[in-house]
């Protein structure tokens, strides 16, 4: 099944959900990053919810997610747009750890239980919106509940969750964000409480065969749901040969000279995919060609 996500509103319009499967993204991410198991669920993680986060965006808008704990992994750092494209990279892909006492990956010990989850949405306009508040568990999903609280006062739930097979690749992933809207009642809440606290890991239910839209009905339980728009999720980075081109570009013709005089070519990677560009002496020619003609 391709991966996806869900946008729906329950409880008469009282409350707003999304729900992603993000399985395939998550294994790409990991096959481009080679990042073992415990860094795969911190990044699928992130990568899910941030996925979910550009899904509330309209438009061109896109948003930029960065947790930076103490831990070993380093920062984590995803984006994503409003058609379901997200891409991201965890600084040390290589941490993993033993289960921990609830038989889990240790995600918590990976990302360590200190530091920040900052958030930027670029809206299209001059200034941008941005938000940050400090990590809580860092298990990332009670993370972004808690920025989601005091960042952009709204409540919310948020549960993220990865499995991953012997052999590092991805089995399930997935996850979901709750919201509740203005005038929301105590009784829908309390329910809404009772029902996320006694709720199975989500990766679970992703394992078992269950769809964004059976997640959803199964978390509101009866309850009538309204499909508001799905849209198919992806690992999709906007990299490209000409972004680099201008990037050296901008380094100047000094700078480009001494590139050919000194390391004969260039050589760039892309962070968010991993994928290198070559530039031979000649490509870099060409370059400070165009560069001195303009």
């Amino acid at each position: 099944m391709k991966d996806f996500i869900i946008k729906a509103t329950a409880y008469n319009g009282m409350v707003r959900a999304y729900a992603a499967l993000s399985t395939n993204t998550v294994e790409e991410a990991r096959q481009r990053h080679d990042t073992w198991a415990t860094a795969s669920a911190a990044l699928g993680r992130t990568l899910t919810i941030t996925g979910m986060m550009g899904a509330m965006l309209k438009g061109e808008d896109s948003i930029t997610t960065k947790v930076m704990g103490t831990g070993p992994l380093g920062a984590i750092i995803a984006d994503a747009d409003a058609k379901g494209h997200v891409r991201g990279y965890v600084m040390n892909p290589h941490v993993d750890f033993e289960l921990n006492e609830k038989g889990k990956l240790d995600v918590a010990r990976a990302v360590g239980k200190e530091g920040s989850i900052s958030v930027i949405k670029d809206l299209g306009l001059k200034d941008y919106f941005t938000g940050e508040v400090p990590i809580i568990s860092g298990e990332i999903s009670e993370d972004f509940t808690y920025y989601f609280a005091n960042s952009e006062q709204i409540p919310s739930a948020v549960g993220a969750g990865v499995l991953v097979n012997p052999d590092h690749s991805i089995l399930a992933a997935g996850g979901f964000i709750v919201q509740l809207m203005p005038g929301a009642s105590d009784e829908v809440i309390q329910q809404l409480e009772e029902q996320i606290q006694s709720f199975p890991p989500i990766s679970s239910l992703i394992r078992e065969g269950n769809t964004p839209e059976q997640i959803l009905q199964r978390l509101f339980r009866g309850q009538e749901i309204k499909i508001h728009e799905s849209l198919p999720m992806e690992f999709h980075c906007r990299c490209s040969k000409e972004r680099v081109e201008r990037a050296i570009q901008g380094l100047g013709e000094a700078e480009i000279q001494s590139m050919i005089e000194e390391d004969h070519g260039a050589e760039a990677s892309c962070h968010f995919c991993n994928k290198t560009y070559q530039f031979a002496e000649e490509d870099l020619r060409l370059l400070k060609q165009s560069l001195s003609e303009n």
